[in-house]
């Protein structure tokens, strides 16, 4: 995919202004985020036991990095998200129902497409919340997805005010609407086509029921299906103002249960992961039911501080395309 570099776009902030201020965000931004959903800061894993089942599969095609361990005569998968380790760390921890674990989460996505928003290095803040069954519903869901954008509106006044050259404006009112409405409202768009209209319109957005094929027979996006449940998922997305496009921030969502995974599994022809340790806990009934997602933390970064490229907030890999389209145009590559 090519790299797009707006016109007459320069930086607002210096290279040493730009790292003090990712810290800054990455401080402020995880003390707002605890405080709103009651989580507490624990260490996480950066490889996993593939017999285990923890890793997540994403779309289902994304080749993990793997290498082998002598010392434990087995291999190691480096993981692509956290969003089943998460649960069972929870379980073992003995979380209570209203309270949750946030990460620093770091994983490699060797097949990820290389463009102004994607990388193959992904950081961001994995957290998870045990929840009661009578809040598994639309209601939680969406009040929490709010709680979230709050966090990062206040995170942004904050940032303003240490860097007032900084003119970057977000809204703090979300609007909902449901994979399946925007394709009815825009049958001839593609998802991330969809996503960019109705971003412009509102602002701040979060598309709901991903996963599930659509009335066309197509899903708006991949969603593994073995944690979030397709019903009661979602998307956060910022509109962003520099490249003029819907910036996804979060994929979250309230996590299956014993029904809903065993229908997610039948439905994606994925029925054998029933008998690894983490889905038969979960079959079981053994894993408390939780909510969860994941915070893109280069993303918030590239969103409050008006970047054009991902790799103006982080360090990874680059073609030579995407580094003389940055050189050519005055963008500094971390």
């Amino acid at each position: 995919m090519a790299v797009m570099i707006p016109q007459g776009y320069e930086s607002v902030l210096g290279l040493y202004e730009t790292q003090k201020a990712i810290g800054l965000i990455k401080q402020v931004f995880l003390a707002k985020l605890c405080s709103a959903l009651h989580l507490k800061r624990v260490t996480a894993p950066l490889f996993v036991d593939p017999s285990l089942g923890l890793n997540d599969n994403l779309n289902g095609v994304e080749r993990p990095v793997a290498f082998d361990v002598p010392a434990v005569h087995g291999t190691a998968e480096v993981v692509h998200s956290l969003a089943k380790w998460k649960r069972l760390a929870l379980h073992e921890y003995d979380f209570f129902p209203g309270n949750g674990l946030v990460t620093d989460m770091n994983a490699i996505r060797r097949d990820e497409e290389l463009d102004n928003l994607h990388s193959i290095y992904v950081d961001q803040w994995d957290w998870e919340k045990v929840i009661l069954r009578q809040e598994r519903t639309r209601t939680y869901l969406e009040k929490t997805v709010q709680d979230i954008v709050h966090a990062v509106c206040g995170t942004l006044d904050e940032v303003k005010w240490q860097f007032p050259a900084l003119s970057v404006q977000l809204c703090r009112d979300v609007t909902f609407v449901t994979s399946q409405q925007l394709e009815d409202r825009w049958p001839e768009k593609t998802p991330k086509e969809r996503e960019n209209a109705i971003c412009q319109e509102c602002r701040t957005v979060f598309i709901e029921q991903i996963g599930a094929p659509l009335a066309s027979g197509k899903p708006h996006d991949g969603r593994a299906p073995d944690y979030d449940d397709w019903k009661l998922n979602g998307d956060i997305l910022f509109w962003h103002e520099p490249l003029g496009c819907a910036m996804e921030i979060s994929s979250m969502g309230i996590r299956v249960d014993a029904e809903s995974l065993a229908s997610q599994l039948k439905a994606s022809g994925c029925e054998e992961r029933a008998k690894l340790a983490f889905h038969s806990a979960l079959l079981r009934g053994e894993l408390p039911l939780t909510i969860g997602g994941g915070i893109g933390q280069s993303r918030l970064c590239m969103l409050m501080l008006g970047k054009v490229h991902i790799g103006e907030v982080q360090v990874s890999l680059w073609d030579d395309a995407t580094r003389k389209a940055c050189l050519d145009a005055g963008v500094q590559l971390l």
